[in-house]
Formats: structure tokens, C-alpha cells, sequence
């Protein structure tokens, strides 16, 4: 026989597809050429393939094969397929029986010793033979646990070329995933390990209530960090379809923790103000990766010293923040991933961050706003809140007093309100406040009366508010009457979210 076909699959952005590797042997010089839109990666396969075949103890057939990939349109990136590429020359040789590995798709780096090696994205590639209806895979030993994730997939695994060999002609077994003990997840930061900011954590428990972006802006050691740390503690846990868009994201990028289990906890991703806009937003040549803003999907960004960082970067978030997703365009073709991030940013209010506040500060007024002008009006105006903090005094920091609320208190409001939004939006598909488009609100019969939204028309004639600021201060409102236990909000929600809006809000004891 000196044809054979395999599956194996392939990712564009986060979406994987099913991908048929063809070999045809043919008299002629002996070469092989890979067909199909293969890139650099895929190319040098040709190399491993052959170094892999000979060190696992088989005879490498001295003929002119052609490897196509199908579909021949479809972008392939990625030494996922050598295994794929190995078992079809090898089925195409007669030296592999194919019938064992019909319908199954076959996932694998080869090292030149014959070993097989884990790739990123199995996750997402075994998910799309699913949908396929492939219902056998056989992926690396330590990609194997991740890949039990997907529901409906009989997942086995191997550790060299020699073992899939001999499943083939059925003089061997492959191996079942790896046990791992479940661990649990080591605890987060915790809300009461943070002294006073009453104001802050008010508008903390309002943005993960409602999935609003925040801008927090005070002195050196008010808070700031430690109150983006733990706007996760606070989040619910991601439910199925988020996680596995998250862990999705996680294996493309190769971070996914060894244990290969789904990702229930939101991510946080704190890049130094120093990075790249590849890296915030995604990029690189010719393999496009996931960036931060990418990795904190369902989950948070936060951008500390956001002043420091360059502008060209933070103006690449405008337009993920309002889509929620980034798209890439390269001269190879185009590359989505989800960006539904909240994003949290920090500046202190000068150059000299003096932290004992503004009367200790040297910098004129000119300065000052120089300063907090490098985060540009546009991205602003996309942030829902904006909490200026006060410095930390030592009444509030050494005196023994009442411990302040946990976590776990301040997160079951936060579910509470979460869980009656969702109910509320749940014809339009939103699950959070922060999601639903403006016009929803602005018309019958979630338009709220005249009387309760004077204030942000008089502020949207003055120019002090844009059209934009409008639509998230309606939205900040429904959000504080969830945590209050509302069905709508009133004159004094509209106004307490126009005054957070602003950077004029303050502390509110909840009851």
C-alpha cells in the first residue's frame, strides 16, 4: 500500500480543527515534501520525522512521499503534527497497519530519539475532534490529563513512536493518563488582611458585582495593589463554559498547571509596566500568541504604575474592552481570541509620590496632569469607576480593632447580585451588568424615569459626561441596586454611580 490517511488537529487563534495528513509513496528521488500550508515548524518535520523513524528501529522507505494536510487552506503552525505525519508514512510503507488507527486522531512532537513530546493547545484541538465526532485520541503522556477534560473522548497516551508501532500491529498497549491527585488550590489574598480604604473596597465590591473596570489612584502604600489582588477572592467561580475557555487559553499559551484539571478560579494577570504591546494584547511573527489582556479572560487585568507604560500599548485596549476580544491581523491571516477581561488600573496622583498625600507633594498642577494625562481620555472614559484613596493612617493600620470583612463575606453578596442579574438579563445572553449594551437600558422597559437620571442628563448637555459614561453609569446603577436587594435603582443608585464615576464617591457601610 502506498497510500495512508490519519487524523490529527490544528489551531487557529483558540478554535482547533480537525486535520486529514495524507502520504502518497511514489517511485522517484527520495524526499519528502509537506503539502498543505505548513509553516516553518511543520516544514522541519520533515527532518524529525525521518530521525524519529530510523532511531525507533523501522525502515525509513527510500521513495519521494508527499505529505498533504487537509484542509489545504487551513494554516498549519506547530510540531503538533509529527506524529500524525510519522504514522501515515510509516501506514503508507506497509510497516504500520492502519486499521487500528482509523478514526483516531493523533497528537505529538517527535524528538530525533523517538520520543513523543507534549505540544500547547490540546485542549482546545481535542475539543474540535470531538465536535468532529472523533471520539479516539492518542496525545503525549503529559499532555494526557488535560486531555481527559473534554467529555466523550477516550484518551490514551504514549511515550515513543516505538509504542505506537506496536499498538498498531497489536504487539503492544498504549498508556492509560496519568492518576494525579486533586489538590485543592492553595487560598488567595484576602479582603481582611487589608487595613481601612472603606471606599476602596466598597468600589471593589461594586465592580465584581457588576463586572466594571476600575481605576484606582492614591499615594505609595494606600492600597491600591493589595485591592486588585483580591478583586479575585471575590469573583464566583468560572462555570463550565468559562473554564474551559480559560483553560483553553491556558494550554495555547503554555501555562496550564501540570495537573492538567479544569481552571474553576478567575485568572489575574499583573504585567510590569514595562511590557510589550504583544505581550499585553498578543502577537509575535508568524505564530501569533494570547497576551495578557487574553490570559485574564473571565477574569482580571491589572495594570500597576499605568502612567509608566507606553502609550502606543494602552491605547491597544480600547478596542478590546468594548468587544471583548482581540483580533490580529498578519499577512498569513487573521487570529481571534476572547478578551473579556475586568481590567483594574493604578497610578499614584504625581511623578514624586509623596505617600503622605497631597499636602507633601512638590509637583505643580501642570505636572500632575501631565502625568496622569499619559492614561489618555479615550481608555478612561472606557473605565466604569475611578476611586481616588487616601493615605493609610495609623489608627487604622496598628490599633487592634474588629477584623475587617473576609473575602467569603463580601463574595456571597457578590454571587447574590450576580445570580439576580443574570436572571434579570437572561433572554439577552448577558451575565453581567457590565454586558448589556446601552440602548437595552435606554429603552422600555428597562429605561428608568427622567426624575431618577437628571443628573447624568444635566452632566451629558454640560460635556462633563459622554455618551459612553451615560451607558456605564446606567449599568453601575443596576449594580448597586443588586447589592442592595433591588428590582431597579432609584434617584440615589444614579447618583451614587455618577459621583463613582466621576471620582467622587465614598465609603457606604453595608448592612
Amino acid at each position: 500500500m502506498s497510500y495512508a490517511r490519519v487524523l490529527c488537529a490544528g489551531l487557529v487563534g483558540v478554535a482547533g480543527h480537525v486535520v486529514e495528513v495524507e502520504a502518497d509513496l511514489s517511485n522517484g528521488l527520495p524526499t519528502l515534501v509537506l503539502t498543505g500550508l505548513p509553516d516553518t515548524a511543520l516544514n522541519e518535520a520533515r527532518d524529525r520525522v525521518r530521525a524519529a523513524v530510523v532511531n525507533s528501529g523501522r525502515d525509513w522507505p527510500n521513495r519521494r512521499i508527499t505529505v498533504n494536510l487537509l484542509p489545504a487552506a487551513l494554516p498549519k503552525r506547530g510540531s503538533g503534527f509529527d506524529l500524525a505525519v510519522a504514522a501515515a508514512v510509516l501506514a503508507g510503507a506497509g510497516e504500520l497497519p492502519p486499521a487500528r488507527l482509523d478514526g483516531v486522531a493523533l497528537l505529538g512532537e517527535l524528538g530525533l530519539d523517538g520520543t513523543v513530546r507534549p505540544v500547547r493547545g490540546v485542549l482546545p484541538m481535542v475539543a474540535a475532534a470531538a465536535r468532529a465526532g472523533v471520539t479516539r485520541v492518542i496525545v503525549p503522556l503529559a499532555n494526557a490529563r488535560e486531555a481527559t477534560v473534554v467529555p466523550g473522548v477516550v484518551v490514551r497516551a504514549v511515550d515513543t513512536l516505538h509504542r505506537l508501532v506496536e499498538f498498531a500491529q497489536g504487539n503492544g498497549a498504549l498508556l492509560d493518563p496519568p492518576a494525579v491527585p486533586v489538590t485543592p488550590e492553595p487560598p488567595g489574598p484576602d479582603l481582611s488582611d487589608l487595613a481601612g480604604q472603606e471606599t476602596g473596597r466598597y468600589a471593589l465590591e461594586i465592580a465584581a458585582a457588576g463586572g466594571h473596570h476600575l481605576a484606582l489612584f492614591g499615594p505609595p502604600g494606600a492600597g491600591k495593589t493589595m485591592l486588585a489582588e483580591r478583586l479575585p477572592s471575590i469573583l464566583p467561580e468560572l462555570d463550565d463554559d468559562a473554564s474551559l475557555e480559560v483553560t483553553a487559553l491556558q494550554s495555547i499559551a503554555g501555562v496550564l498547571p501540570p495537573d492538567g484539571r479544569l481552571v474553576r478560579r478567575p485568572p489575574f494577570q499583573a504585567p510590569h509596566h514595562s511590557s510589550t504591546l504583544a505581550s499585553l494584547v498578543g502577537g509575535g511573527s508568524g505564530l501569533v500568541r494570547p497576551g495578557a489582556l487574553s490570559l485574564a479572560h473571565r477574569g482580571v487585568l491589572f495594570l500597576d504604575e499605568v502612567p509608566e507604560m507606553s502609550r502606543v500599548t494602552l491605547q491597544a485596549l480600547r478596542q478590546p474592552l468594548e468587544s471583548g476580544r482581540v483580533v490580529l491581523s498578519r499577512a498569513s491571516g487573521t487570529t481571534e481570541y476572547p478578551a473579556r477581561a475586568q481590567l483594574v488600573v493604578a497610578a499614584n496622583p504625581c511623578p514624586c509620590a509623596s505617600p503622605a498625600g497631597d499636602h507633601a507633594c512638590h509637583c505643580g498642577a501642570a505636572v500632575r496632569r501631565r502625568y496622569l494625562g499619559r492614561l489618555s481620555g479615550p481608555l478612561l472614559d472606557r473605565i466604569d469607576m475611578r476611586v481616588n484613596l487616601l493615605p493609610v493612617r495609623a489608627a487604622q493600620l496598628v490599633v487592634e480593632s474588629e477584623p475587617a470583612e473576609s473575602s467569603a463575606l463580601v463574595a456571597a453578596r457578590v454571587t447574590r447580585a450576580r445570580t439576580a442579574a443574570a436572571a434579570r438579563w437572561a433572554d439577552g445572553g448577558w451575565r453581567v451588568n457590565a454586558e448589556v449594551p446601552g440602548p437595552v437600558l435606554r429603552r422600555p422597559p428597562w429605561r428608568l424615569p427622567a426624575r431618577d437620571t437628571a443628573v447624568l442628563h444635566d452632566a451629558l448637555d454640560s460635556g462633563s459626561l459622554s455618551a459612553r459614561g451615560y451607558d456605564r453609569c446606567l449599568r453601575l446603577s443596576w449594580t448597586i441596586a443588586d447589592l442592595d436587594g433591588r428590582d431597579r435603582p432609584g434617584t440615589g443608585d444614579v447618583c451614587e454611580a455618577y459621583q463613582l464615576r466621576m471620582g467622587e464617591g465614598g465609603a457606604r457601610v453595608r448592612k
